[in-house]
């Protein structure tokens, strides 16, 4: 519940910092695909003359400067789909792929070419909504929930944790290190700000080390917890003998854990309502009773987990819990790498076939495909080792 608090101050904090931050000189997203446009076809015509390089930084021009800066890129997330955006943001990725191997003249017209159908479809579709109280509440509560959801399940997974081993007066440390990431959140929304107008490319190098540092430490949490669900000072616990307690090692991983969570969503949160309040027109109100509603469906998802957790044996819920952060931490990586693709800091070979899951992290990449295979192998392995060690030391198999 303190996570949604936050997340309200945080959006509340967002209008006293930026006022107007995100208001752009243009009276449509089909004024900005022009310039867009025209940007591109500069970059295909320093193409022509042989410089690859500077045909690419014009196509990152295009993305940072308008795509990401004008919040074209968020706007497409709020009111058409992640899976969209993504879409776009590797069709700029391919571009530059293009211009870098040295494709053909042909090739590399086709790939600006789809880039600037892709941009022009979606300007239609975002200058064709009729602005309506329904279409900028359901924006408002679609970002609050897809951005808090992740976070609220992490934070109410650590918390129901502590509670069932008897570690509740640990709790303390696990909000703390909340709010610790609400105050965080808000300098890396100034930070994040000022670095897209210096170079774009620094925000998404930083959100796609921000969350693979995340992917270690679930991933870590995630095996201590399966580890300890069947160790000697839990069945203690289990039979009443003694309270079990969390190490000061643990409980800082713990704690972390629950500030990278926040932390990840909170910044790009305060980025998302900016680029929602300035397409707004008439109904700046719905977005604050979005923003309540998607916080009240929250708590609601955060007391399902606290509470409901208690009813559940404690081997199953151990191993549950320990299960859903593997899968948090495999999620993670997949939009780490992404945003690190976008940084232009790693390759991108597209697969074909395969479509973007944005909400799950799975891209169409060799990058972000390999690594979630590889962690998911060792998912399955690590879980399936300690059942067989648990029915070698004669426990009954647990299930999620």
């Amino acid at each position: 519940m303190r996570k949604v608090i936050s997340v309200i101050l945080t959006v509340v904090v967002i209008f006293c910092l930026f006022p107007g931050a995100a208001s752009a000189a243009y009276e449509t997203w089909n004024e900005v695909v022009d310039d867009m446009e025209a940007v591109l076809e500069e970059a295909y015509n320093i193409y022509l003359t042989g410089d690859a390089k500077a045909a690419k930084d014009q196509v990152d021009v295009a993305y940072f400067q308008f795509y990401e800066k004008l919040g074209f890129e968020k706007t497409v997330m709020a009111y058409i789909s992640g899976d969209r955006a993504a879409l776009v943001e590797y069709q700029f990725s391919f571009a530059k792929k293009a211009i870098n191997a040295g494709d053909s003249e042909a090739e590399v017209k086709t790939s600006l070419d789809t880039l600037a159908a892709y941009l022009r479809e979606d300007a239609n579709q975002l200058d064709g909504k009729k602005e309506s109280p329904l279409g900028v509440f359901l924006a408002s509560l679609l970002i609050i929930t897809r951005e808090g959801f992740e976070a609220i399940i992490i934070v109410g997974a650590i918390i129901a944790y502590l509670i069932k081993s008897g570690n509740q007066d640990k709790t303390k440390a696990v909000y703390w290190g909340c709010i610790v990431a609400l105050v965080a959140s808000v300098i890396m929304a100034v930070i994040l700000k000022q670095l897209t107008v210096v170079s774009g490319a620094n925000q998404e190098i930083i959100e796609g080390v921000t969350m693979l540092i995340a992917v270690v430490v679930l991933f870590y949490v995630s095996n201590w917890m399966i580890s300890k669900a069947e160790s000697d000072a839990w069945v203690n616990y289990i039979e009443g003998s003694v309270q079990s307690s969390v190490s000061r090692g643990s409980l800082f991983s713990l704690a972390f854990a629950a500030f990278l969570a926040v932390f990840r969503e909170g910044a790009e949160t305060i980025l998302f309502y900016l680029a929602l309040v300035a397409d707004t027109k008439t109904y700046v109100n719905m977005i604050w009773v979005g923003l309540g509603v998607g916080c009240l469906l929250l708590v609601v998802i955060y007391l399902l987990i606290r509470f409901l957790s208690i009813k559940i044996p404690v081997k199953p819920f151990f191993l549950g819990t320990s299960i859903l952060l593997f899968v948090m931490s495999i999620s993670f990586i997949g939009s780490g790498i992404k945003e690190l693709q976008e940084g232009n800091v790693i390759s991108v070979t597209p697969i074909s076939g395969i479509t973007s899951v944005d909400i799950l992290g799975i891209y169409p990449t060799l990058e972000t495909l390999i690594p979630q295979i590889v962690l998911l192998v060792i998912t399955v392995i690590t879980v399936v080792l300690q059942i067989r060690n648990w029915k070698k030391a004669g426990q009954p198999k647990a299930a999620a």
